[in-house]
């Protein structure tokens, strides 16, 4: 996609910090980081959401992620990593990339996933469960 920022980054077109590449997936530093060392995951092919995500690349794609949040600890001495995507709602850029964030405890993120909204009781839970296992 011409206008798409990561596939330049894919590309090579637009200078990123690149820490892992393969044939499917870019890897590089987030420029507006919550922690240094927050990589972006991409593929190299343009998909806009992890559900557009073809079969074939979506063991690349996760792997590399589970790489990442490997080197997050090994490489940077964090204790663990935050690994997320958001789908459309709050993607700033249209193309599927994973956020792999170093984490220690006591770092300060707080309110990522707030607020939580609590089932009303067990029925309803039971009724989102069984309307998420019909499509699936």
């Amino acid at each position: 996609m011409s206008d798409c920022l990561f596939c330049a980054i894919a590309a090579g077109s637009v200078a990123a910090e690149i820490v892992l590449e393969s044939e499917h997936i870019v890897a590089f530093l987030d420029t507006r980081p919550v922690f240094k060392g927050h990589v972006l995951l991409v593929p190299r092919t343009h998909v806009a959401t992890l559900p557009d995500l073809p079969d074939d690349l979506a063991l690349p794609f996760v792997a590399a992620g589970r790489r990442l949040a490997t080197a997050m600890v090994a490489g940077l001495g964090a204790q663990g990593s935050f690994v997320c995507a958001n789908n459309v709602v709050s993607q700033s850029v249209p193309h599927l990339h994973l956020h792999v964030i170093p984490r220690t405890k006591g770092d300060g993120l707080r309110g990522f996933l707030w607020p939580r909204v609590p089932y009303d009781s067990p029925q309803e839970m039971a009724e989102y469960a069984a309307r998420l296992r019909s499509v699936l």
